[in-house]
């Protein structure tokens, strides 16, 4: 017969103290912790490099850039100037390329976010006939590349009147960014809970005001990530622009592939043109920074 020890009340609300790892595992977990900061830390300054690269060269004269790389300005920082920018900004094709640039940039990712996202509510939560069978057709056309649609796309907008006008180039871009967009914003609006919204069709909201209402407050952070991708992918397009926009009025990448001499590179102006090119996609993605992590987090736990 095997006698068994009572355990008292007192022993049974003792917490169990969790065994200590060895004093050799926490070190190499912490040597491990501090070497991946330590190559992340390299591989982010490896990674900007090119830009730095660029910024700097942006500040020096045709002359010294000519006489050695960029690096030199870190022994000799007195090469700085501002004169490239001076001159580029008194370019008058530079500056108005950029306004060509954001007049297409921001119609562009506007529609996409607008269309993409009644789209994505009615493929997530509305029954009307062919739903399934019309959103993989929308899938579909993720796989069609913008090369294909040259062609016919220009004999369109030549028929209608819309080839090299701003407009035409803001419908392309919206016509292929739609399908991700949908694509998106449907997968995202379809894990909103169910009884969310049979609650707020019960207080007598319509679809309208329920799509307003609370559908986009929930699909803020997919929505304001979708913006960031469109944006960034219209704003730094050069083949769509080269192909559809007005010549005598073209977008920044246009203007700057302009610029360039038939005997060599107008650096002077092609260093802080295409700085300055960047620095706008770079301030809205810390401004929306904190949206486009949650976005991602958001459909990474999903």
């Amino acid at each position: 017969m095997t006698s068994t020890t009572p355990v008292t009340p007192a022993a049974a609300a003792r917490p169990v103290t969790p065994a200590k790892p060895p004093a050799g595992g926490r070190l190499a977990a912490r040597a491990a912790s501090g070497a991946l900061r330590v190559f992340l830390v390299l591989a982010a300054l490896f990674w900007l490099l090119p830009t730095l690269g660029l910024l700097i060269s942006s500040f020096l004269s045709p002359t010294d850039l000519n006489d050695g790389g960029w690096w030199r300005v870190l022994t000799e920082p007195s090469k700085l100037t501002a004169e490239n920018y001076s001159r580029l900004l008194a370019n008058d094709t530079i500056t108005g390329s950029l306004l060509n640039t954001v007049a297409i940039a921001v119609p562009a990712t506007l529609l996409v976010l607008v269309l993409g996202s009644l789209a994505g509510y009615a493929f997530a939560w509305l029954e009307f006939p062919g739903r399934d069978w019309l959103f993989l057709v929308v899938v579909g056309l993720l796989v069609v590349p913008v090369q294909v649609a040259l062609i016919p796309v220009s004999k369109l907008f030549g028929s209608i009147g819309l080839f090299e006008t701003t407009a035409g180039v803001v419908l392309f871009h919206t016509a292929f960014g739609l399908p991700f967009a949908v694509f998106l914003l449907r997968n995202f609006f379809a894990e909103i809970p169910r009884e969310l919204l049979e609650a707020a069709r019960l207080d007598g909201a319509g679809e309208l005001r329920l799509f307003a209402r609370v559908v986009l407050p929930l699909g803020g952070p997919a929505i304001a990530s979708l913006g960031i991708f469109q944006f960034l992918w219209v704003w730094n397009d050069m083949l769509v622009a080269l192909v559809f926009a007005d010549s005598a009025h073209p977008p920044v990448t246009v203007a700057l592939q302009q610029q360039v001499r038939q005997f060599g590179n107008n650096i002077d102006v092609l260093a802080p043109g295409a700085f300055l090119s960047m620095v706008v996609p770079l301030v809205v993605f810390f401004a929306f920074q904190r949206q486009f992590v949650t976005g991602v987090m958001a459909g990474a736990v999903k």
